[in-house]
């Protein structure tokens, strides 16, 4: 039996350089535990920010309920690259906004 969701992941903003070379509107799918449409690839330090989110999404939490939106259905997640002065990398926020399959 899959999920009810599935959850698009797109680029909202860029700040600074990202090393994966992300910019806005790049995007992937996660639908039942696998991810699709990955062109770019996927940056692991990104991808780490937001499994503990995902889950809950893909099974019905609201984005609201885990703190990382203001409606149900789209929430927005940051990558841990902090950036200049820091790193020479940047942070990436990603919307996640999730779709009732079938």
């Amino acid at each position: 039996m899959g999920l009810p969701y599935r959850v698009k992941i797109c680029v909202k903003e860029v700040k600074g350089e990202c090393a994966m070379g992300y910019k806005p509107g790049d995007c992937f799918t996660v639908e039942r535990f696998y991810i699709s449409d990955a062109r770019k690839g996927i940056c692991i330090h990104a991808l780490s920010s937001m499994l503990t989110l995902i889950s809950p999404f893909l099974k019905g939490v609201s984005a609201k309920v885990l703190g990382i939106g203001e409606q149900d259905e789209i929430g927005y997640i940051q990558c841990p690259d902090p950036g200049k002065p820091y790193t020479s990398g940047g942070t990436v926020v990603f919307e996640l906004r999730r779709e009732k399959i079938g």
